[in-house]
């Protein structure tokens, strides 16, 4: 066996080194992966318009979410387009998203209806609930108030000096028809406690704070109050119903002016037809009617709210 000296074995140990690099592959270069264009049909539908629906924030955001869903999908399978939910903060916050153009089709109370139609020339009114054409707002009270049911307008009289709360600043059946109603009995808002009623923001928290007692009396409306009972949310001998009012016009569909421009002529139309096609008998429809509070949707048109109109002039939400 031949050995060798440190400096031999260091040169073989480069010897074999520079035979390994010289038999190892050569690096290959990195290649960047093409992207490929979108599928013909993927590509026309993405360069569709999107219909984009939206509604008063009235009841709690998780019950919100699921109506509209629920309609989306039922609009978009009805009118072969994409159709988006798109949630509001508040009242004032839907007004001024139609009058801008960023929603297309909008679920208005009969004030902000009026609103948006009167910042929006040119907008259409699509359809109503059937329990629409005559709505009612509860005036409800806490049991240990020592407020009684009454059977006439101007029992509300008992209001005055009770701690009393609205719902959302902007409401038909929460704070403007109630209003024109507490008028009528002599009620003003400085006559409350505290010299002005409170303003919940919706009709559920409008229940939930006069059970609490925190307010001792309120106005919601009806569908959001009979569903609450059902629903075992609000609790008999907590808080309880003490004045329906007379029947008056409140929620609606409004659509967007150029609608046909966008998707196609006739197709405010269709939408109209659509909405007012939903029946019970179907599964899906049958759930969006049923979380409406409805058992159908029914035409409607815009005089049928110059009442709503006068009535928010009267109180200074329409100017």
């Amino acid at each position: 066996m031949i050995k060798l000296s440190r400096g031999g074995r260091e040169r073989s140990a480069a010897v074999l080194a520079g035979i390994s690099l010289a038999l190892a592959p050569a690096a290959l270069p990195v290649v960047m992966p093409t992207l490929q264009p979108l599928p013909a049909a993927q590509a026309q539908q993405n360069s569709k318009p999107v219909l984009r629906i939206s509604a008063i924030p009235d009841q709690k955001p998780e019950k919100l979410n699921r109506l509209y869903g629920l309609v989306a999908n039922e609009l978009s399978k009805q009118l072969g387009v994409r159709v988006q939910y798109v949630p509001v903060t508040n009242y004032a916050a839907a007004v001024s998203a139609f009058r801008t153009g960023n929603i297309d089709l909008v679920w208005f109370g009969g004030l902000t209806g009026v609103q948006a139609r009167l910042q929006k020339p040119g907008s259409k009114v699509i359809a109503q609930r059937d329990i629409d054409a005559s709505f009612h707002t509860i005036f409800i009270a806490n049991t240990s108030s020592g407020l009684k049911p009454v059977s006439s307008l101007q029992g509300l009289s008992q209001l005055k000096g009770k701690r009393f709360t609205f719902g959302s600043e902007s409401s038909t059946s929460g704070r403007l028809m109630p209003q024109y109603f507490l008028g009528q009995a002599g009620v003003k808002p400085n006559q409350f406690a505290g010299g002005a009623p409170g303003f919940s923001g919706s009709h559920d928290a409008t229940i939930a704070l006069v059970q609490s007692g925190a307010y001792q009396a309120g106005a919601v409306n009806e569908q959001v109050w009979r569903s609450n009972l059902s629903e075992g949310k609000a609790n008999p001998a907590k808080v309880m119903a003490i004045w329906k009012t007379p029947g008056y016009p409140d929620y609606h569909w409004i659509a967007q002016p150029d609608l046909d421009q966008r998707f196609g002529k006739g197709f405010t139309t269709r939408i109209q037809k659509a909405i007012l096609s939903w029946r019970s008998s179907n599964p899906e429809q049958k759930q969006i009617l049923s979380l409406f509070g409805a058992q159908k949707f029914i035409a409607a048109n815009a005089s049928e709210y110059s009442r709503i109109e006068q009535v928010g002039r009267q109180i200074g939400k329409i100017r």
